[in-house]
């Protein structure tokens, strides 16, 4: 029997992906944005391809603001882009 490998939507693109091809932001406990390298923190995920193009997507839409419901400090914007 094979583990199931489980796959989540990118923001940007919105096509279905292993997690292990994703980059994971989440929105804590206090509000606070920050990307979740280890995939395990608590609280509302988001996301995104590890793929310039759907990074730079992710950016111009406001994809972030949509999902966490709130305006993404520019901090956060610029260690993203640093993943690429």
């Amino acid at each position: 029997m094979t583990k199931k490998i489980p796959k989540r939507m990118c923001i940007a693109c919105r096509e279905m992906r292993e997690k292990s091809d994703l980059i994971r932001i989440v929105k804590g406990e206090q509000n606070q944005i920050q990307i979740d390298e280890t995939f395990k923190a608590s609280g509302r995920g988001a996301y995104v391809c590890k793929k310039k193009d759907c990074i730079e997507k992710c950016i111009k839409q406001k994809s972030l603001n949509r999902a966490f419901r709130c305006n993404v400090d520019q901090s956060v914007v610029d260690k993203l882009r640093q993943k690429i």
